[in-house]
């Protein structure tokens, strides 16, 4: 892994513990669009003094300086994927309360961080980091102890990447020591390939194109049935709402006659049935029998433009 200590002109108060900033750039992001992030490293370097950058080569490498950052205020340049990692690591050390993350958008796969109001553009992005504001916001953490920034979404759908592997394992595979790198795409296509057709993590894996979800589900919420295994329901969706609730929506499958949706919101949702799979913001998982979300109140902290 790459570090490179950066430093600004910088005024007498340059050494406050806000401007030191620990900035991880994800390696899918440096090799899909390194214009973007050299742009906000340039940003992020002239307006915080002592900025530290860190250029892991795989996840691991990322989860390591995400540890070792000590006082500084991580930033994160990635896709939604390296935002979930970065908020699954920070929460499996018990260290969401006490951080607050900041974010620059870089990838494809860019739908959540949209949805939490981060800014597109790379400048944007940086500029938001150095002169935006802390917000506390909910999430959802499953009985597996995994989190949920967006939605749940219950079957999957189409939308749902990283299908048969962890996220970052691309970039795992192709950014570490020796990998294929931009040069072999076609090493990169056999090795996604492989990765689809052996993977040993069944619970992660995706659904053929067209594949039924799940019918029959029992959807519960704070411990009331919303939905038994008697009504076939089309779908299923779990988010964080307000105040630590959870809002839940089941579409019952209609028989004719449009049904409308059946709506409710509590701290604790379970679901239920036949094995089925489920999205879990940009993330595909399962199967599984039955799973629980609890809501949690301002469990983490997201910097974002004022205003």
């Amino acid at each position: 892994m790459a570090e490179v200590a950066t430093s600004a002109s910088s005024s007498a108060n340059s050494s406050a513990r806000s401007d030191q900033l620990l900035v991880v750039v994800d390696p899918v992001a440096r090799r899909m669009d390194g214009e973007s992030v050299r742009i906000a490293k340039d940003v992020l370097s002239a307006g915080a003094p002592h900025t530290k950058v860190c250029l892991p080569d795989d996840p691991a490498e990322f989860a390591r300086a995400l540890r070792r950052r000590g006082s500084r205020r991580p930033v994160v340049i990635g896709d939604d994927r390296a935002l979930l990692r970065a908020v699954a690591l920070l929460h499996r050390h018990r260290e969401l309360s006490g951080c607050s993350l900041s974010v620059v958008p870089v990838g494809s796969v860019l739908g959540l961080s949209r949805s939490l109001g981060l800014p597109s553009g790379a400048v944007a992005a940086a500029r938001a980091v150095l002169g935006g504001a802390e917000r506390r916001l909910d999430l959802l953490v499953d009985d597996s102890d995994g989190v949920v920034l967006g939605e749940v979404g219950i079957p999957p759908g189409p939308g749902a990447a990283s299908a048969g592997a962890e996220p970052g394992a691309e970039a795992e595979a192709d950014t570490g020591p020796g990998g294929p790198g931009p040069a072999h795409p076609w090493l990169r296509t056999c090795q996604s390939l492989v990765r689809t057709l052996a993977s040993s993590r069944p619970a992660r894996t995706a659904l053929a194109p067209g594949t039924a979800g799940p019918t029959r589900l029992r959807v519960e919420v704070d411990g009331a049935t919303l939905v038994d295994l008697d009504q076939p329901v089309e779908a299923v969706s779990v988010a964080p709402g307000a105040a630590g609730a959870a809002v839940v929506e089941v579409r019952p499958l209609a028989a004719g006659a449009e049904t409308a949706p059946l709506t409710a919101s509590g701290h604790t949702v379970t679901v239920s049935g036949a094995h089925f799979r489920y999205r879990a913001d940009a993330i595909e998982c399962g199967p599984v029998g039955t799973r629980t979300w609890v809501a949690q109140e301002g469990a983490w902290g997201l910097t974002l433009p004022m205003g």
